[in-house]
């Protein structure tokens, strides 16, 4: 036997996760010498350097990236083998799982995508991480993630998409906005339009700019990094925007925003649950999946139809 033992590994994984021996030992509840002795006898023993040390942050070297997803298959066996202890009861899913959304499910789909699975399984610690799509993708490209959930397309090799839910984005202004007041939009209205939009490598930035690729030019005012500020820019008279559908509706409802009519624009796109793909799924990521994909959709279409139809009385 080699003689690597499971809190070398978790020791491991966790200081690859956090970039810091300090903050692996407190997720762990040891102290810092014992973190820091597990870690350089797992070195010792694989005869390798795993990390390089830089800035008083510890970063995966090639070496320690190709022993990572090793490391956590073998600790996701463990756990599941721990959780047929009780062999007169049915195993029962424990440990964390380390999700990460972009913002639009993060912030207005949360329940949909995690409501199901925590209720079912309240010994799982779940871990969320919102950021915008690149930044999330890149996570789990690096194993600090389990699995995420974006909008977009995901072009990568190493990545595998499964289709969750259908999304929409609308464009929307002020109720006061001269483009609210004219019975039916066409393109040439939109000349000259102020824009406010999400920031580079956000999803929705992605679909924004292809469908403000077939309008006439305008001017694009404001880059923000949080759809909650470009609608409060928006509601504030400084541009127009083009927006989740999910994450307006509560400002359209409140008479704060009004969804322009656009049917010349496409601007459906699918939310999408990835994974790495020819990673060991063990039972917990397993679970996760069949929970978030079974889940029921929340209703809008119907609303967006009547809020549309509104607008262009």
């Amino acid at each position: 036997m080699i003689g690597i033992s499971p809190r070398q590994l978790e020791v491991f994984a966790a200081v690859a996760t956090h970039g810091s021996v300090r903050v692996a030992a407190e997720q762990l509840h040891l102290t810092q010498p014992a973190a820091s002795m597990a870690l350089a006898e797992l070195e010792r023993r694989l005869d390798v350097v795993l990390f390089d040390r830089a800035q008083r942050r510890l970063h995966l070297n090639a070496r320690g990236r190709a022993l990572l997803p090793l490391a956590r298959e073998v600790l996701l066996r463990l756990q599941e083998i721990e959780g047929h202890g009780n062999a007169a009861a049915a195993p029962t899913l424990s440990g964390e799982l380390r999700i990460g959304t972009s913002n639009t499910v993060g912030n207005y789909r949360i329940g949909e995508l995690l409501g199901g699975f925590v209720a079912a399984h309240p010994q799982v610690a779940v871990r969320l991480t919102v950021g915008n799509t690149t930044a999330v993708l890149a996570q789990l490209r690096d194993y600090a993630l389990d699995a995420a959930c974006v909008e977009g397309t995901v072009a990568d090799a190493t990545l595998e998409a499964l289709p969750w839910r259908e999304d929409t984005l609308v464009v929307c202004a002020r109720p006061d906005h001269a483009l609210t007041r004219r019975k039916r939009l066409r393109m040439a209205d939109f000349a000259g339009a102020r824009w406010i939009l999400r920031e580079p490598g956000s999803a929705t930035r992605v679909l924004a700019e292809r469908a403000l690729a077939q309008l006439p030019a305008g001017e694009t005012v404001l880059e923000l990094d949080q759809t909650e500020a470009i609608k409060q820019a928006v509601v504030a008279g400084l541009g127009i925007a083009c927006l989740p559908e999910v994450a307006v509706r509560d400002a359209v409802a409140a008479g704060r925003l009004v969804m322009l009519a656009t049917p010349f624009l496409e601007l459906r796109r699918t939310l999408q649950l990835v994974v790495g793909r020819g990673r060991y799924r063990g039972a917990l990521l397993n679970a996760f999946l069949a929970a978030a994909r079974a889940a029921p959709t929340l209703p809008h279409a119907a609303a967006v139809k009547r809020r549309r139809r509104s607008v262009t009385a």
